[in-house]
């Protein structure tokens, strides 16, 4: 009896697994959705969250894995002679569907988070870079600029240390970052 619960998990993981892969791709999976944390394209020094979905251990993703290893976990020890007993079984499957579920977890977070800071820009990393002024920096003004970083290209606000106005589309060169401010030198 206890074998049937067992293979009942396993294939109830799997089909899951298997059907919101292909449904998900299918439908799109919100692959498309657009999500405005408040960075509005800006490099912001200080903003804390990156809005990457964060990963739960109670994930579709984390649970299909435990039900799926805890079924065939099952499985296997209800098979074997040692470990037929329930008693035995059911505590090591439920010990290994946790394993691989955490394993899954980290291994997912793993690769999230190299992904995004691969991606990410590092704000330290700007001073001493140049610019191009795309909204003209105003005398005691604020104008923006626009940056490269990691292949990508990022806006800011700006403003020039002396004070000075700087005409749209001059090179500038970053020399300080306070809060969300460049502070910017013509070059």
């Amino acid at each position: 009896m206890d074998s049937v619960v067992y293979a009942i998990c396993f294939f109830v993981g799997l089909i899951f697994t298997l059907f919101s892969a292909f449904f998900g791709h299918l439908f799109g999976g919100g692959h498309d959705a657009h999500v405005e944390i408040g960075t509005g394209g800006h490099a912001e020094a200080g903003f804390n969250d990156t809005g990457m979905p964060g990963l739960s251990p109670f994930s579709p993703t984390t649970i299909c894995s435990f039900i799926t290893a805890f079924g065939g976990f099952g499985m296997i020890f209800s098979s074997i002679e040692a470990t037929h007993n329930v008693w035995i079984s059911l505590p090591l499957s439920l010990l290994g569907g946790l394993v691989i579920a955490g394993a899954v977890l980290w291994i997912f977070g793993y690769l999230f988070h190299k992904m995004q800071s691969t991606s990410e820009g590092h704000i330290g990393l700007l001073v001493g870079q140049d610019a191009t002024v795309i909204s003209p920096i105003p005398q005691q003004g604020v104008g923006e600029i626009a940056y490269v970083q990691g292949g990508s290209r990022y806006t800011a606000p700006a403003r020039t240390e002396s004070g000075c106005a700087v005409g749209s589309g001059q090179t500038v060169k970053i020399n300080r970052i306070t809060g969300t401010q460049f502070y910017v030198t013509p070059l």
